[in-house]
């Protein structure tokens, strides 16, 4: 199995992503952000997006060349339009002018439309944090959950994450999907031709199944059942409704080179972490003490940080065939 460092993984995937026609800026934040994603053990928004990036790409349903624009319809307000590229170039604009917006006013929002697969949801609320902003990011994503009582998929699996700055150590970082599981693992599961574990997801008639194929053909499972299907549909609402994007059941997929861009979206807040209150930096740091110092129980994140020391330190370990996959791009 092949090691590579970080800036040659990163070298790896920007170059395959202009082979397939992606501007070389945008090739650059893209493979900068699935190589992030690598390192802190997130395969599935990792290196093998690679490959389906490219071929949308090369299908025109991604924009290779697509250069995000924002304007300010208000004070604290950004809306950032993807332009059906890649979503990495726009939540690098928004992510941009966030912080210093939050400084300004204690409060700052980016809304991002036309835009595409945002990857690990963790990162750039991270990034806000370790600037000091309490930050929030919803996404849709296309239909895979249905609702409560339902069969037919109107929500995505829609992610959700929030970061909090903690004084001189990494942020406190909550990445999950509303999914019992990520899609990525079903994905994973079908292409090895593994059955999956029974309660991840439902066939294309609503009754519970194991086999990752029918899995796909189907429903996901929400997590925390009806309460993860009412969180879906906030996001849905934040993340496509308020934004001006296209929703989870209008959207296709994120992962195949049919049909025209998702144009799905994102929503971002970043809040200044002493605004309302001067010494909150110091309170959340002493509630992260009180859960580290009771045996076992650790911070979200915590094994996410561990593996990208490993990374930056040894390097990573990619599979011969996902390398080939991509200098064959």
């Amino acid at each position: 199995m092949p090691n590579l460092t970080l800036s040659e993984a990163e070298a790896l995937a920007e170059a395959a992503l202009i082979r397939c026609g992606t501007a070389e800026a945008a090739a650059r934040s893209v493979a900068r952000a699935l190589v992030g994603a690598e390192a802190d053990g997130l395969k599935g928004h990792g290196l093998s997006r690679v490959a389906p990036y490219g071929a949308q790409v090369r299908a025109g349903k991604v924009v290779g060349d697509a250069a995000p624009r924002a304007e300010r319809p208000r004070p604290g307000l950004l809306a950032v339009d993807a332009a059906h590229g890649f979503a990495y170039p726009a939540l690098d604009l928004a992510l941009e002018a966030l912080p210093g917006l939050a400084r300004q006013q204690g409060v700052a929002a980016a809304g991002i439309r036309r835009s595409h697969h945002c990857g690990a949801a963790g990162r750039p609320v991270e990034a806000l944090a370790e600037q000091g902003c309490v930050a929030l990011l919803f996404a849709n994503t296309p239909a895979a959950m249905a609702p409560w009582g339902g069969r037919q998929a109107v929500f995505g699996t829609n992610p959700l994450a929030f970061a909090c700055p903690l004084p001189g150590r990494a942020p406190i970082v909550v990445d999950l999907a509303l999914s019992k599981v990520a899609r990525a693992n079903i994905v994973g599961a079908a292409k090895r031709g593994e059955p999956i574990p029974e309660g991840w997801a439902l066939d294309a008639e609503g009754r519970p199944t194991t086999d990752a194929k029918a899995a796909l053909d189907g429903t996901m499972v929400p997590l925390g059942d009806a309460k993860g299907t009412a969180l879906a549909l906030m996001v849905e609402l934040l993340a496509a409704g308020l934004v001006g994007a296209r929703f989870a059941g209008e959207a296709s997929s994120f992962l195949d080179a049919a049909g025209d861009p998702p144009g799905t979206g994102q929503l971002i807040l970043a809040l200044d972490a002493s605004a309302l209150s001067p010494d909150a930096p110091e309170r959340c740091a002493a509630l992260a003490d009180a859960i580290e110092t009771q045996d076992g129980a650790r911070l979200p994140g915590s094994r996410r940080l561990a593996l990208r020391r490993r990374a930056a330190e040894a390097g990573l370990d990619v599979a011969e065939a996902l390398v080939a996959e991509i200098r064959a791009l």
